[in-house]
């Protein structure tokens, strides 16, 4: 194992095993002097150890970045505020300021072993957290799998939810699922919440709904924030820009305890980007161990939905979730 932390020198690594799938290499990009390309051949990642711990990017090679990218703030680090910079992050819920929004502009060590990276990020000073996420791609195709952790590196416990949060590029659409569907009067039994925040506005015309399936749209020209959650065991979110579609899928367990009223996904939007958000359990987290949550990502192309109906989002979506 090689571990690098800022601009120390690193390699690329692969494991004799994965030799010729997963590789990693260090390379400037996106702005950043301090970067590492996690790629297949098929699709790639790309990951900063300037700030974070952040992916910044996640697209088939040589394709469009799915994530949005906030240009202005490349290459940036340092700043006294949080900043939202683009890509895919890892925070404290539920949303508390200043906790929440603890600074994530700091050097970020790397380890790289075989095919998989590790970023972890420095304790935080304002909650005496540590936030890392392992990030491993499969040899083939365009699975991902992300381990998100966050550590109390305090004293005493603390209580508080992972949260796994996509910026994703203007122009496209989220989708999400709800909990199967029942029929009155055989299914008496509520489902799942449906959680509204103060500016939710279901009269705007960028949501659509169907039976099964939520739907926004993200609106370059639409400054008005919009937000919404729910619960679903088998929890995953899609985002279609053009014809590929991103798909982030997370377990949820209904024992468990979820913030904002018991939700384990959210979607939100504003004129800048789409937000596709996994909410972890509240979990009380004693000194020296971590919280965990796992995303699995996965990328299609020439994707093509000819209406936003249950019968076509089962017919296209449905085989990418097995």
């Amino acid at each position: 194992m090689v571990r690098a932390l800022g601009c120390f020198a690193l390699f690329t690594l692969t494991s004799i095993s994965a030799m010729s799938a997963v590789k990693i290499e260090r390379t400037p990009a996106m702005g950043w002097l301090n970067c590492y390309r996690i790629t297949n051949g098929e699709v790639e990642l790309i990951v900063t150890s300037d700030v974070g711990p952040r992916v910044m990017r996640y697209a088939f090679v040589g394709g469009r970045n799915l994530f949005k990218e906030f240009t202005s703030q490349l290459g940036k680090s340092g700043e006294k505020e949080w900043e939202p910079r683009g890509g895919h992050r890892l925070w404290v819920g539920p949303e508390i300021k200043p906790i929440t929004y603890a600074l994530d502009n700091s050097k970020v060590a790397i380890e790289i072993h075989g095919g998989v990276l590790t970023a972890t990020g420095p304790v935080e000073p304002e909650t005496g957290l540590q936030k890392q996420i392992i990030i491993k791609l499969a040899p083939t195709g365009s699975q991902v799998e992300l381990i998100h952790r966050i550590k109390n590196t305090t004293l005493f416990p603390l209580e508080f939810a992972p949260w796994a949060l996509t910026m994703m590029a203007q122009g496209g659409r989220g989708v999400t699922g709800f909990p199967p569907r029942g029929h009155h009067p055989i299914d008496l039994s509520p489902s799942n919440p449906l959680v509204m925040w103060p500016y939710t506005n279901f009269s705007d015309s960028r949501w659509k709904f169907t039976r099964k399936y939520l739907s926004l749209v993200q609106d370059p020209n639409n400054a008005d924030a919009q937000k919404v959650a729910h619960f679903n065991q088998h929890t995953w979110g899609a985002y279609l820009l053009g014809s590929d579609l991103y798909i982030k899928r997370y377990e949820a367990d209904p024992a468990k305890t979820y913030p904002d009223f018991g939700a384990s996904f959210e979607m939100f939007t504003n004129n800048d980007f789409l937000e596709l958000e996994t909410v972890g359990p509240m979990t009380r987290v004693e000194p020296g161990a971590y919280a965990e949550q796992v995303e699995r990502w996965s990328l299609h192309r020439d994707i093509h939905l000819n209406e936003w109906s249950d019968a076509e989002l089962d017919r296209v979506i449905l085989p990418l979730l097995q």
